[in-house]
């Protein structure tokens, strides 16, 4: 209990500063002119034996100094303002965090080297299938086939070369003209066929102009 000290007669008064060095951090009690030390108690865990809050103030604790020979002493110092106590607090709080911290960091990262590596690469003879949507052409595409022109009577008729050119560039011989047989017109298409004479109508019935009754 804080009310159980000599409150209106410290033994000491100065500076407190904490400081870390790896996960365990300092409480220096300084000269605030000089800066010498007075004493410091190393704290390794938070809460813990190393410093302790009294029962009926938030401003007083208890720290465990040491001498650094081995010797150790428990003092009780306390704060004139309320917000330096907190701060007290916070930054031992803040600091045993970082540690913890890092323990994890550090378990997590060797849990990783421990276990089984996984070997993404291929094995001999071993393949994949891509499937690629979109590769195959499209109708009426560029280089695909077309249906030919059909001709009269169902025959496919190949389109003229552009230009009335052959593919040596020379222009084909033209056909020769048909000999006239005699008694045969020449017709303007060499793929007509003859047609049959129409046969002359026939009265069947006669002349019912004539027919009596």
């Amino acid at each position: 209990r804080a009310a159980e000290w000599q409150l209106d007669q410290p033994a000491w008064s100065g500076r407190l500063r904490i400081t870390a060095k790896g996960s365990t951090a300092f409480i220096k009690l300084e000269d605030k002119t000089s800066g010498e030390l007075f004493a410091q108690a190393p704290v390794e865990q938070f809460p813990g034996i190393a410093v302790e809050s009294v029962t009926d103030s938030s401003r007083y604790f208890v720290i465990r100094v040491e001498d650094g020979n081995g010797r150790r002493a428990f003092i009780g110092v306390g704060f004139v303002d309320r917000g330096d106590a907190f701060d007290f607090n916070v930054a031992l709080q803040d600091h045993f965090k970082w540690v913890r911290q890092q323990s994890e960091l550090a378990r997590q990262a060797q849990e990783l080297q421990q276990g089984p590596k996984l070997d993404l690469g291929f094995k001999e003879g071993q393949t994949i299938k891509l499937n690629i949507a979109n590769m195959k052409k499209k109708e009426g595409a560029t280089g695909s086939a077309r249906p030919r022109p059909a001709g009269p009577g169902g025959l496919s008729l190949l389109p003229p070369p552009p230009g009335g050119k052959s593919g040596s560039g020379e222009r084909p011989a033209s056909l020769p003209t048909p000999a006239q047989l005699p008694g045969t017109p020449i017709t303007d298409s060499l793929l007509s066929w003859p047609q049959p004479a129409a046969a002359p109508a026939a009265d069947v019935w006669g002349d019912f102009a004539k027919a009596s009754g």
